[in-house]
C-alpha cells in the first residue's frame, strides 16, 4: 500500500515540476504535444538553410548541388510534414545524404529512422547520443519517451567538419540536456556578405535533474558550465534552434514575407539573450541545489527519477527538449 501511496505521490511531483517549471522562450511558451506538430509552410532562411519542420519542432534542410544535408526530423508523427515541406520547396528526399541531429530526444530524432530509411542517408551524431539513437531513447541519463531506435553511420567528434558540396558543417558539443547536446555551426552567403550560423544546441535543465548530488550524472553542473562557455565564445550572426519559438521564428517568417531585403534571422542578439537566459536559470538552478535542505533530496529524486520509464510521465516533463 505505501508503495503505491509514494509512487503516486513522486508521479505527482514531476507532474507539477514540469508543468509549473515549464520554460519559455523570450518571446513565448514552447507548444505542448500535439500543438507543436502542426503544419507550416516551408521556406527559405538564408543562403542554403531552409526551414522544413513544424510550427514549432525546427527541422532544416542545407541544400547543395551533391545532395543535401538534413538537421532534426521532430516527432516520428512528424514525417509526413517534413517530407510534404522538403518537396514543397522542390527537393528530393533521395537528394539527402547526411541526417544531423541537436540532441536525442524523441521531439527532435523521433522520425530519424523513418527518415534514414526513405533516403538512404548516413545518420551522423555524436558519441554521447549515438547511444541513446540506437537504444531508440531508453540509454540516457534521463529517459523520456522513447522512439524508434536508428543506426548511427558516423561518431562526430567536438570541433570535426561535415562537408558536402561545398557546404562545411561544424560540430561543437555542448553536453548537458543530453550526453551528447551537439550546437551546429556555418557560413553562408546573402547578398554578397558572410554570416556565421548558429544551431544552438538546448541548454535548458531538464525536471528531475539537479546539478549537484546527482548521481546519474555527478560532475553535470561543471559539463553545463563548459558547455555555456563553448557557446558564448561562437561568433552569431544568425541564431537558429531546436524549438521554432526559440527564435521567435513564426514572427521572423512574416517579417521576412514582407520584406524580403531584409531578414531578421541575422540576430546576435536574440543568440545572446538566449544564452544568458538558459546560463541564469542554470545559476538558480546550482543556487538552489547548493541550498543544505536539497542535498538528501535531490540524491532520493535522482534514485527514482532513473526508474521512471512510464509515457504519460515523460510527456508532462520539460518541453524546451
Amino acid at each position: 500500500m505505501w508503495k503505491n501511496v509514494i509512487r503516486g505521490l513522486f508521479a505527482l511531483t514531476i507532474t507539477i515540476a514540469s508543468l509549473s517549471g515549464q520554460p519559455k522562450s523570450a518571446l513565448g511558451q514552447q507548444l505542448p504535444g500535439e500543438a507543436s506538430n502542426q503544419p507550416f509552410k516551408p521556406f527559405r532562411i538564408i543562403g542554403a538553410i531552409h526551414y522544413v519542420g513544424t510550427n514549432d519542432l525546427a527541422c532544416y534542410l542545407i541544400t547543395t548541388p551533391a545532395g543535401h544535408i538534413l538537421l532534426d526530423t521532430g516527432f516520428e508523427e512528424s514525417a509526413p510534414i517534413v517530407r510534404a515541406n522538403i518537396e514543397a520547396l522542390g527537393f528530393k528526399l533521395q537528394d539527402i545524404k547526411i541526417i544531423l541531429s541537436g540532441h536525442a530526444h524523441y521531439d527532435h530524432v523521433g522520425g530519424h529512422a523513418d527518415m534514414k530509411a526513405a533516403t538512404g542517408a548516413r545518420v551522423y551524431a555524436s558519441a554521447g547520443d549515438a547511444v541513446v539513437l540506437e537504444s531508440g531513447g531508453t540509454k540516457a541519463f534521463h529517459p523520456l519517451k522513447p522512439f524508434k531506435p536508428v543506426k548511427v553511420d558516423h561518431i562526430v567528434k567536438d570541433g570535426e567538419t561535415v562537408r558536402l558540396g561545398g557546404i562545411t558543417v561544424t560540430a561543437h558539443l555542448t553536453p548537458g540536456h543530453t550526453e551528447g547536446n551537439t550546437s551546429w555551426t556555418t557560413v553562408v552567403v546573402e547578398r554578397g556578405k558572410s554570416h556565421d550560423v548558429v544551431f544552438v544546441g538546448s541548454m535548458s535543465i531538464n525536471p528531475g535533474v539537479h546539478m549537484l548530488n546527482y548521481p546519474p550524472w555527478p560532475n553535470i553542473a561543471e559539463v553545463y558550465a563548459r558547455s555555456f562557455k563553448i557557446l558564448k565564445r561562437l561568433h552569431c550572426d544568425v541564431f537558429l534552434g531546436p524549438h521554432a519559438s526559440f527564435f521567435d521564428m513564426q514572427a521572423k517568417f512574416r517579417r521576412l514575407s514582407a520584406d524580403p531585403k531584409i531578414n531578421p534571422f541575422i540576430d546576435a542578439q536574440g543568440y545572446r539573450n538566449y544564452l544568458a537566459r538558459l546560463e541564469q536559470r542554470y545559476e538558480e538552478q546550482l543556487q538552489q541545489d547548493r541550498q543544505p535542505k536539497s542535498a538528501g533530496a535531490n540524491l532520493l529524486k535522482a534514485h527514482r527519477t532513473t526508474k521512471v520509464k512510464s509515457p504519460g510521465l515523460s510527456m508532462v516533463r520539460n518541453r524546451e527538449r
